[in-house]
């Protein structure tokens, strides 16, 4: 070991610099172990968030899945299913593969509208399920994003629903013509009821219109135009659920699939 000797002092204060060096030595150390305990508390704790997550997420009832689960869905008050596409290959895929000659078609009178197919199964449609896919087309198209208070929807018989462009057109992924006279539904207004429905051995979320959804719903809430980004209102949406019906484990990504795409606020009913 070699220590450095300062000539312009004496023994003394060389010894009182090595004193003072050892000390700082000492408290830097404790320092260290300080701060090592700290980080390792950090990290204990980022462990123990991780493998809660986890199990919350192993938690999560996994259920089987309908096929029209893909697009946008619910059930009238009637029990009567309807679809609606998602973006253009979904709207073409559900007017050319899923809809039959005894469904009914829905579309809002709105650029960037769903196609939305009323799958009647031999049943006739009644009142109550024509005005809840009429807000149910209204609700998802782009009129909500861009703030309109409400917006008109038309329907029609699948024969009037056509590929067939005039000429010199043609019609890209998810367009088609309408001919012939239609049945209109004005002034949808812009509000989306979102609920959690009981299944056999699992719960699901559901959206449409309010009917519908407290046809089905154990506890629904209303959404309207507003500011959040579905991220956000899908947070609040949970945590309510959660309280409501505590046993459910609906995952984020669940409700966000089942809510207008942006600019929503959260309406809660009061207790």
């Amino acid at each position: 070991m070699k220590i450095r000797i300062d000539l312009t002092k004496n023994l003394n204060e060389n010894a009182s610099d090595y004193f003072q060096k050892g000390k700082q030595a000492k408290n830097k150390a404790a320092r260290i172990l300080d701060a090592l305990k700290i980080t390792e508390k950090k990290l204990k704790d980022i462990q123990s968030k991780q493998e809660q997550k986890k199990a919350e997420e192993t938690l999560i009832q996994k259920r089987k899945t309908e096929w029209f689960e893909k697009f946008r869905w619910f059930y009238s008050s009637s029990n009567i299913l309807v679809i609606a596409g998602r973006d253009a290959h979904q709207n073409e895929q559900l007017v050319k593969k899923h809809m039959d000659l005894n469904d009914s078609y829905f579309h809002a009178e709105f650029q960037g509208a769903p196609h939305c197919v009323v799958k009647l199964e031999g049943k006739k449609i009644d009142v109550e399920t024509k005005n809840e896919a009429a807000q149910f087309a209204g609700m998802f198209s782009k009129a909500w994003q861009e703030g309109f208070a409400s917006v008109d929807v038309y329907s029609v018989k699948p024969e009037q629903v056509s590929k067939k462009a005039p000429s010199g057109e043609s019609l890209g992924t998810g367009a088609f013509m309408i001919y012939g006279e239609r049945e209109w539904f004005k002034h949808q207004t812009m509000e989306c009821w979102l609920g959690i429905e009981k299944m056999e051995n699992s719960y699901r979320i559901i959206s449409g219109s309010k009917n519908s959804v407290q046809t089905h719903a154990l506890v629904c809430l209303k959404l309207v135009q507003g500011s959040d980004k579905p991220g956000n209102a899908a947070k609040q949406i949970k945590k309510w659920l959660d309280y409501k019906v505590q046993e459910n484990k609906i995952g984020l990504d669940e409700i966000i699939r089942m809510m207008p795409s942006e600019n929503i606020r959260l309406v809660l009913p009061k207790a």
